[in-house]
């Protein structure tokens, strides 16, 4: 057991002072108002629920920087992804380890407390399976219980090129799977959790292209009350190579003919035309964003404004992992939204905090998408929790949802002073504790697939 006291922290009650929070085998059980610092406690400044990450592909996180030399013409989401798919093809196990436990370090430090890994970096270089075929997803779990963050884990089904059930294409052959094969490495996924209640496995069809409807039938039955997740409209293209393959747009197909509900979470869904948006929102399903990733894409933006007045659910994801932290998530898509549509404070209830709004919605729909009691410094809740740096120069004369404004619009994950996940301290002086140490064989890593002949150099 443990007991945290702040000075002030967010309730689901709103600010309150004076907050004592008692922790036990990873839950908070207790949440004290106005109860005065006991001898023993660890005391802090201000308090608040840390997020969960709805949608990451971990072993992109050695890309970052290196897709922005322009080619000889225009570049664009699928001109990337050829660069993506030569990074895939030339990591081994032990490379991805390195990597993804270096990229779980920056997500805690940047204030997420967990991560849905949408995993699909399945086979061995040539396309062969592995002896052990969850071989790549154990070395996902591994960096994550390294780094000590939450982990829903999405092994994905990936078996085709294009809509229809076009064959794969040879440089795809790490990610491909049959149906039969998939539901192997998803029971021995299931095993590797090893009953741990923080950890979580849900199903992602990769996407409209990926798979024919046939097997999405049998991937959402394989899934029964786990997560679902999948790509959706996340670029213009991909709507019209849908609507000639189905007649439909790849939102308005899935809400048809997938029993869209609240186990589901559609990545991007970014060009949604206003029917589409209006049933999301309905549907009870969360909208994945991942701003900053789809600004660096190029892919668009997504429809908030409209989305919430319509009731829609909501949470981010930081997807290729580009740059990593809650708050510049959360800027970009506010920023991106005042841009469009020549406005302010976009994302706000009328009179109220726009950062306040935007972590409340966060807080809520990446809980949902992970399957995780996180969201709320409430008991019951797993203790996701994060203070901030009262002594930053940011915060002089600032309160309550002021803080949140400024880390979100000023200061960004300067501002994080320590990070909880399920109770275990992994992030304290805004220093993640075996930052050294994983940076230290992220380097080695990064250095040696460098100079490798066939590696990403």
């Amino acid at each position: 057991m443990s007991v945290l006291h702040a000075a002030r922290a967010l309730t689901p009650e709103g600010w309150k002072s004076d907050v004592r929070i008692t922790i036990e085998a990873g839950a908070i059980t207790a949440v004290e108002i106005g109860a005065a610092a006991q001898e023993g406690d660890e005391r802090h400044a201000i308090m608040a629920p840390a997020a969960a990450n709805l949608h990451s592909h971990a072993f992109q996180r050695a890309m970052a920087g290196l897709a922005e030399v322009r080619g000889k013409e225009a570049d664009t989401f699928w001109t990337w992804r050829e660069t993506m798919y030569r990074f895939a093809l030339s990591m081994s196990p032990d490379d991805v380890e390195a990597i993804a436990a270096q990229a779980y370090v920056e997500m805690l430090e940047g204030g997420f407390a967990a991560v849905a890994e949408f995993h699909y970096l399945h086979n061995a270089p040539d396309g062969s399976p592995y002896a052990a075929p969850a071989e790549m997803a154990e070395r996902i779990l591994i960096a994550a219980r390294k780094a000590g963050i939450g982990m829903t884990l999405l092994p994905v089904f990936y078996a085709h090129s294009t809509f229809g059930g076009a064959p794969p294409k040879p440089e795809q052959r790490r990610f491909v799977a049959d149906l039969a094969s998939f539901a192997r490495l998803y029971e021995e996924c299931r095993v590797l959790l090893k009953g741990d209640p923080a950890e979580a496995i849900g199903v992602a069809p990769h996407s409209l292209r990926a798979v024919t409807p046939d097997e999405l039938k049998e991937l959402t039955a394989l899934a029964g009350q786990a997560p679902i997740h999948i790509h959706a409209a996340e670029q213009i293209k991909e709507v019209g190579d849908c609507i000639a393959w189905s007649g439909a747009r790849p939102v308005g197909w899935l809400l048809d003919h997938a029993n869209v509900d609240d186990k589901w979470c559609l990545v991007h869904a970014t060009h949604m035309d206003e029917t589409e948006t209006q049933r999301l929102a309905r549907s009870g399903a969360v909208a994945g964003l991942c701003p900053v990733t789809e600004a660096n894409l190029g892919d668009g933006i997504f429809n908030a404004a409209d989305y919430l007045r319509a009731g829609g659910r909501y949470g981010v994801g930081t997807d290729s992992n580009v740059s990593i932290g809650v708050a510049g998530e959360l800027r970009q898509l506010e920023y991106a939204q005042r841009l469009r549509d020549r406005a302010r404070n976009v994302l706000a209830p009328a009179e109220g905090s726009t950062g306040r709004a935007m972590l409340e919605a966060v807080w809520s729909g990446g809980a949902q998408a992970l399957r995780r009691r996180s969201g709320r410094l409430a008991p019951g809740a797993w203790a996701d929790l994060l203070t901030f740096r009262a002594d930053h120069p940011t915060l002089v004369g600032k309160t309550d949802d002021e803080v949140l404004d400024a880390w979100i619009f000023s200061a960004g994950n300067a501002l994080v002073d320590c990070v909880w996940s399920a109770g275990l301290k992994v992030v304290a002086g805004a220093r993640h504790v075996f930052r050294d140490q994983i940076a230290a064989q992220y380097v080695k890593t990064m250095s040696e697939l460098s100079q490798a002949p066939s590696g990403p150099g």
